[in-house]
């Protein structure tokens, strides 16, 4: 993802380019694991991660109150990093302690598994560091073998993502076309991805967030998402994860789901998605057509 090494690569490389005074980075890991239930069917799969508010303002306002109580210990100067600052977060949490860097790249804790958002504060405090955990996936490769795009590769001695074929990706980081030779395996898939994550064995051990934060799967109906007027798009996903791939990118996914699908039933709102005036849209959704055609032969 060419973001990665944009004109933040170099903040990249040292959080002093963040904080000059810093000497530390507090790592943290919040649970969002939770037991599910199969998608209806005529709905979308959304990561579980996507469920239930944007976590980077929760997240952001954690940190906020851990800095505020090390202040009341030590003055110091810091700055608070989710996600979207210029931070290798793995990387720093994997030093911290949490966890190793599984094949399929997520950062695996040993009792609490994978299912966490990650956070940094960067602190001029000096604290003692922890040591990093020794890799622990062994000879296991059910996340290799359970991908459907086959997008985690051999990278040297270890494994990467290859962002061209990550149903994660094409569903919310791309803008544009989804490739032809990935749409069949996208599924029901309409953001984001966890299958990885779903046949990990220690995500089969692993700990559930509390009670009290667990949201309720968004029900996407599919018809009722295909439907969706712009202005109705941004009101009813505002505050969640779920507007990142806009309007276009999500009618798109939402006509790759009906495809998928194979029943007759998608046909009238996707031939009104196809002769809509948004051409990625229309193409997409003429794929759909085609596939549900097919599937009724």
């Amino acid at each position: 993802m060419g973001y990665l090494a944009d004109r933040r690569a170099e903040v990249r490389r040292d959080v002093r380019r963040l904080l000059p005074s810093a000497k530390t980075v507090i790592c943290v890991g919040k649970l969002y694991q939770q037991s599910t239930a199969p998608t209806p069917e005529g709905h979308g799969i959304v990561s579980r991660y996507a469920w239930g508010e944007d976590y980077h303002r929760t997240m952001h306002a954690n940190l906020e109150q851990l800095a505020a109580r090390l202040e009341e210990i030590e003055a110091c100067e810091w700055k608070v990093c989710v996600d979207t600052a210029p931070v290798l977060e793995r990387t720093y949490a994997r030093l911290a302690g949490l966890g190793w860097v599984g094949k399929n790249t997520c950062l695996i804790n040993e009792g609490r598994g994978s299912w966490f958002f990650l956070g940094e504060l960067i602190t001029s405090l000096e604290l003692h560091a922890d040591i990093p955990p020794s890799e622990r996936c062994g000879t296991c490769t059910r996340c290799i073998e359970a991908c459907p795009t086959d997008a985690i590769r051999p990278a040297g001695d270890w494994w990467s993502i290859d962002a061209r074929r990550c149903i994660a990706y094409l569903t919310i980081e791309l803008h544009g076309s989804i490739p032809d030779e990935h749409r069949e395996a996208m599924g029901a898939h309409v953001f984001g991805c966890d299958i990885c994550q779903d046949v990990c064995p220690w995500n089969s051990r692993g700990d559930s967030a509390p009670a009290a934060s667990r949201p309720a799967p968004p029900a996407l109906d599919l018809i009722e998402c295909s439907n969706l007027s712009e202005q109705d798009f941004h009101l009813k996903f505002r505050d969640s994860p779920l507007a990142r791939p806009k309007h276009a990118g999500f009618l798109r996914n939402i006509a790759i789901a009906m495809g998928n699908s194979g029943s007759e039933r998608f046909i009238p709102p996707l031939e009104r998605l196809a002769a809509g005036d948004d051409a990625m849209v229309a193409e997409h959704a003429q794929w759909a057509l085609g596939r549900v055609k097919r599937c009724e032969e």
